[in-house]
């Protein structure tokens, strides 16, 4: 089994994608709100607040990879599951390209020849084959990225504070009083706190990979990033308006903390700061690669990816998997040719969506799974004032910048239309088939070939086995699952399985499922009585002795009283 992370370790891989934002957002947001940029960044952080508790709430009732991919499948459709995860993936892939692309113009401030362009796809390259190393190793080093980190901080603030000791609020006096570019403080801090929501995107990559962390370390990751977040970008925002001149901020913000490192301690923090930049963003690139692992991971068992994607090493790393982000990675650097502003559309607006999509499935958790036990609770004030805050920034983000949100929905609609092609193989299949006999007498030897092709790709999607779950005779429940199946999933087979116990009698169950046999006569369905125990054991014999992955599983949400947690029974889904 692989040794699972620890709090240091998973803190590690989420925190240096949210805290290499301190590297920009403070520059972003004093362009936009000012001298009042360390409000707006606080604000960010009473956001980040009401996230704990959502993101708490929904992993610690359903502890699998996947993040708002995995809620809105358990809670909603797989067609709406799709969507959360395909705007997870293009965040992902924004982010380490991005990141990446930022590092390299980072390090060519300290080596003046380094080719960016070619800088940036052998760090891609590089974070491909750490992470097809392992999680394990992948952590080490995301660690160390994140204590240097942290470090490099904590002396650039020291350094600050001396300054300000030494020189005093002089300046700050003068940046107080310099007018806002926006008619009003209100809007200042409305369009600097849009901007500062760039701030803390990977919060949400902690969920995509909670199945590698330890018992209970997933709510401390969020604790640990929260507090990271809150409280160094609003007092580098600050330190930042009390040493530099307002107007010397935009001629510097691709390397604003570097600079404000050259002025408080000399050309040394400066290379300092740099090369803490160029690793936290290259531990940027890692966390991308490290969550789409995960959450591709699971979307490919559900068969919404190909199936020849699971592939895995000797590391237990789904390595065909990380290849393939590789490769997208790759192809967008290539078509921007290095210049990734028109990624920053796609980055902002996809894990703005990612986090509103994960506050409605808490809702949704919240109607539907009302007696799923879980740790903590966010009250539904608070999901619903999480909502406003994410539709806020996403709104304000297009007021910002409309070309960027243009450019995200070029990005978005093609890679919809790919998910959906795989969530609707069948009729798909069947459109070809028709297609090609239309054209059998021209092309007859072709069409055989094709044909024979398609058909048995058809039988193979229809003959894969679903099972669910049943403890009583409850026709309703049982049409429920009925409709489910024939709505999300392509196949013709199901299992039904009752767990008895020695002397039950089930002949109203068995009448009932006659019924429904008559009703959907295009599913065959089995019924199957065992007498034992339902729990992590059977689901696992069955698993075998059947080959059927325990995501192809299904039960109907569970009570407080059920005596495993949902995570035990090894993605097994909940679908009602």
């Amino acid at each position: 089994m692989n040794k699972k992370l620890t709090e240091l370790q998973s803190t590690a891989i989420s925190g240096n994608d949210i805290t290499s934002s301190c590297l920009y957002v403070s520059a972003l947001t004093i362009l936009y709100a000012g001298q009042w940029a360390w409000l707006s960044l606080c604000i960010v952080a009473l956001v980040l607040f009401l996230f704990r508790r959502i993101y708490g709430e929904v992993v610690g009732a359903l502890p699998l990879n996947g993040g708002a991919y995995n809620v809105l499948l358990n809670t909603a459709t797989k067609r709406t599951a799709s969507l959360a995860a395909t705007l997870t993936i293009l965040s992902y892939m924004a982010t380490a390209v991005i990141s990446a692309s930022e590092a390299m113009h980072y390090m060519s401030s300290i080596f003046k020849q380094l080719p960016v362009l070619i800088a940036t796809v052998v760090v891609l390259v590089l974070f491909c084959i750490l992470t097809i190393s392992g999680i394990g190793e992948s952590a080490n080093v995301a660690v160390f990225i994140f204590l240097f980190h942290l470090f490099s901080l904590v002396i650039l603030i020291f350094a600050s504070g001396v300054f300000i000791s030494e020189h005093g609020f002089s300046l700050l006096e003068i940046n107080w009083n310099i007018p806002l570019q926006s008619s009003s403080i209100w809007k200042a801090l409305f369009f600097g706190f849009s901007a500062a929501m760039l701030g803390i995107s990977g919060f949400e990559s902690s969920a995509n990979f909670v199945e590698e962390q330890q018992p209970h370390v997933f709510p401390k990751t969020l604790r640990n990033m929260w507090i990271v977040v809150s409280i160094v970008n609003p007092l580098l925002a600050f330190l930042l308006i009390c040493i530099l001149p307002m107007a010397t901020v935009g001629d510097h913000k691709e390397s604003l903390l570097a600079y404000l490192g050259h002025v408080t301690g000399g050309r040394w923090l400066s290379i300092l700061i740099s090369i803490d930049a160029v690793l936290v963003l290259c531990g940027a690139v890692l966390t991308s690669f490290v969550g789409v692992s995960g959450l591709m991971n699971r979307i490919t068992l559900d068969r919404i990816l190909p199936n020849f994607l699971l592939k895995q090493n000797k590391k237990g790393a789904s390595y065909r998997i990380v290849i393939l982000f590789l490769i997208l990675c790759l192809s967008v650097l290539m078509v921007t040719e290095g210049h990734l502003g028109s990624l920053a559309g796609v980055y902002t607006f996809s894990f703005l969506s990612v986090m509103g999509l994960f506050a409605v499935g808490n809702l949704l958790l919240k109607i539907k799974r009302q007696k799923l036990p879980r740790p903590e609770k966010a009250t539904v004030v608070s999901v619903l004032l999480a909502i406003l805050f994410v539709g806020a920034a996403f709104y304000g983000n297009i007021l910002l910048n409309k070309d960027s949100f243009y450019t995200f929905l070029k990005y978005l609609l093609p890679t919809l239309c790919f998910i959906y092609i795989m969530l609707n193989r069948i009729e798909v299949i069947d459109v070809l088939i028709r297609l090609i006999e239309f054209l059998y007498s021209p092309l007859r030897k072709f069409v055989v070939v094709v044909n024979r092709y398609l058909f048995k790709a058809k039988r193979r999607l229809h003959s894969q086995e679903f099972v669910f779950f049943t403890k009583k005779d409850n026709v309703a429940i049982l049409n429920k699952v009925m409709q489910y199946v024939q709505a999300n999933e392509a196949t013709k087979k199901l299992k039904i399985v009752n767990v008895i116990k020695d002397g039950e009698d089930n002949e109203l169950l068995k009448k009932d499922l006659e019924v429904l046999d008559r009703a959907y006569p295009e599913i065959d369905i089995e019924f199957i009585e065992i007498e034992g125990v339902f729990g992590p054991d059977l689901i696992e014999e069955l698993s075998v002795k059947w080959n059927i992955p325990k995501n192809f599983m299904f039960i109907a949400s569970p009570s407080d009283r059920f005596s495993y947690r949902v995570a035990e029974l090894g993605g097994v889904r909940l679908i009602m």
